[in-house]
């Protein structure tokens, strides 16, 4: 084999050992359809079983019905308390109605401001990090009301 023919092999492995990760994990992505739906299933429990039961279900997911790729149900009342937290348990009990992205967007806030005037939709787009390739992404968020003055939220990444 000539040098260039070996230089071209080399590149084309290396590039695909960055492009399948990153196919693979667009593919993992939520799309909107699922974030709704989640969100849809999420306030049927709240009414089926009650806040509390539920939040529970949504923070630990055992059976996995309320945890799918990169899609979680996340809890807040209207003060900007998490009620559950379906990525991070930690975030739970915490007052993060101040929280703001990297460009200084309160966005917990202005999706409890979207549902106290809308009672449902979309917010967004605001930046989040993404754990899976370690840079801000921007993402939006489905919620509908929940019980009391609370939304349930599902987000997802824009689509590319």
């Amino acid at each position: 084999m000539n040098k260039l023919f070996k230089a071209a092999m080399v590149a084309g492995a290396l590039s695909m050992t960055v492009l399948v990760p990153v196919a693979r994990a667009a593919a993992e992505h939520g799309s909107e359809a699922d974030a709704q739906a989640m969100v849809k299933k999420a306030v049927a429990l709240i009414k089926a079983e009650g806040a509390e039961k539920a939040h529970k279900a949504f923070t630990e997911h055992p059976d996995g019905s309320f945890k799918d790729k990169d899609l979680y149900v996340f809890v807040y009342d209207f003060q900007g308390n998490c009620l559950a937290q379906g990525a991070n348990a930690k975030m739970v009990g915490k007052n993060l109605i101040g929280m703001k992205d990297v460009d200084g967007n309160a966005f917990i806030k202005g999706m409890i401001d979207m549902v106290k005037t809308s009672s449902k939709g979309w917010y967004g787009p605001y930046k989040f990090n993404n754990p899976a390739t370690q840079s801000y992404e921007l993402k939006k968020s489905y919620c509908e009301r929940g019980a009391g003055d609370s939304m349930v939220c599902v987000e997802t990444y824009f689509s590319k």
